[in-house]
Parts: structure tokens; sequence; C-alpha cells
């Protein structure tokens, strides 16, 4: 049975942990405001550009570029797999892991090649340890105190290159989407050949034709590079609000954690501290029965 003194420690201890993680619950909570905002205002203008694709792609011939026309072949997957730089935020960076795993282990199944690029150290950390031998690349973003979109032309500009030089086939990228502060979907989505689906609220009777000047395939040579690095971008705000509602999560359920154990060792020490008074009342009744 632990010391008076142990027990005393300890509850200190838990109660110095509560007030961090009350803190980190307090910047989590503002900083979650600032990246929700960002991602949901960067919403409708990817849903507006996909449309304005799907139009624009509807209408390519054989002539389609290779971004979205593709190499051919699928045998070869880049999974961009985008975490965060920073633990504590509960499942959220497993979560995202977890599904890219998944996705790769089916790829290897079907006897595909597959490549992995990291984006965040907490992603690059959970999957080295079973796939570090198909690492192609980090991006590191630890010094970035907020992402840019000049961030996310870095990482399309890495891609691209890479599927310039012909290193792989099909790319996807992982991230969790924001639904609310205690709900995030991880999320796998095809870039590399792009894939964009068409405005499903527009009336078949209602469409608008346009002619284009210059062609389609003109236009979709010089958009889709922008399309790719608007995606990643869109994810790493996904990314970020994510990341900030997962953590203020966790710390709210380690807060109350933190206080139902207080709760637990003030009790036990209270016991501890009135069986050293019984003890203690028993022996000076019992000196003085002796006397």
């Amino acid at each position: 049975m632990p010391s008076l003194k142990d027990l005393k420690n300890r509850i200190e201890s838990v109660k110095s942990t509560r007030k961090i993680t009350k803190a980190m619950q307090m910047v989590a909570a503002a900083k979650l405001r600032r990246a929700q905002e960002a991602a949901e205002a960067a919403r409708p203008y990817t849903e507006r550009f996909n449309a304005v694709m799907a139009g624009l792609a509807q209408g390519v011939g054989e002539g389609a570029p290779r971004l979205l026309a593709g190499t051919g072949s699928d045998q070869t997957h880049l999974l961009v797999v985008m975490t965060a730089e920073r633990g504590l935020c509960g499942g959220f960076n497993s979560n995202i892991a977890k599904l890219a795993k998944t996705h790769a282990d089916k790829l290897k199944a079907d006897g595909k090649t597959v490549k992995i690029l990291t984006v965040g150290k907490k992603g690059r950390d959970s999957m080295r340890r079973d796939y570090g031998d198909l690492f192609v690349g980090h991006v590191d973003l630890s010094e970035v105190k907020r992402v840019g979109y000049e961030n996310a032309q870095a990482i399309a500009k890495d891609v691209l290159d890479r599927f310039d030089a012909g290193e792989f086939d099909v790319a996807t990228i992982f991230f969790a989407k924001f639904e609310n502060v205690v709900s995030q979907k991880p999320t796998a989505q095809q870039v590399i050949p792009a894939s964009f689906e068409a405005d499903d609220d527009a009336d078949a009777g209602t469409t608008t034709l346009y002619d284009y000047e210059p062609s389609e395939e003109a236009i979709l040579a010089d958009l889709l590079p922008r399309g790719v690095a608007t995606q990643i971008f869109a994810a790493l705000l996904e990314n970020g609000a994510s990341e900030q509602g997962a953590r203020m999560s966790a710390m709210d359920n380690a807060t109350r954690n933190a206080g139902e154990m207080i709760d637990k060792l003030t009790i036990e020490f209270n016991r501890s501290r009135q069986a050293v008074i019984t003890n203690e009342l028993i022996e000076i009744i019992s000196g003085a029965e002796a006397l």
C-alpha cells in the first residue's frame, strides 16, 4: 500500500497534468476556429473547380493530357500519406495511417508496386515501421507555422516531377476530412490520373453548353497541374482542422480522466490517513490502559 507521501505526490502530479491538458484544450479550441474557417472557405472553390474540370474532361477526345488519361497502366502506385507533425490528438494520425496501410496491403496483394511519400512526421514514423523499404520521400512541415498554398504547390511539384519521370502511374492522397469536433473521416482521394465528378445538382435539361477557346485539351493541360495543387491544398486544410478538432477532443477527455483520477486518489489518501490516525489512537489507548 502506498504511503501518504507517495499518494500526495501522485495527486500533485496528476493536478499538474490536468493543468497542461486543460491549457492544450484551450489552445486547440482557439486554433480550431481559424482552421475550420479556412477549410470551409476552401470547399466552395474546390467543388466549383472540380465541376468545371469535369465539364472540360467530358469534351476531351483522344488528345487528353497524361494527367487526365494516365499512362495506360496502373502497375505502380504512389501513396501520399498526409498527417500531423505532432501527436496528442487521439486517433487522428493512426486512423489515416491505418487507411493507407490497408490500401497498400490491398495493392501489394494484387501484385502492384507501391511507393510511399509522407507529409508529416507522425505519418512517417507510423508507416516506416512496416513499409520502410517503400519510402521514396518525406515532406517536413514542422517549421511551418501556418500551412499555405505555397506548401501545397511544393508538394504538388514533387509529385508531378515524379510522374513526369515515370516513377508511378497512379497517385492517391490520404488525409482526414473534417466533419465536426468529434468526427474526422479518413479519406483516400486519387489525384493522378485526375478524376472529377460532375455536378449532381445540375439538371440534365438545363445544362449549359460552352465553346472553349483554346481547345479543351489545351485548357486542361494548363489547369490539371493546378488541380493537383488545389486538391492537395484542400487536403492540408482539412487535415489542419481535423487535427485541432481531434486534439481538442482528446485533451478534453484527458482533463476529465485526470479529474476522476484525482478524486479516486484523494479518497484513497483520506482513507489511508484515517487508518494512520486510527492506529495511533489505538496505540495511545492501549498504552494508557497498560499504565
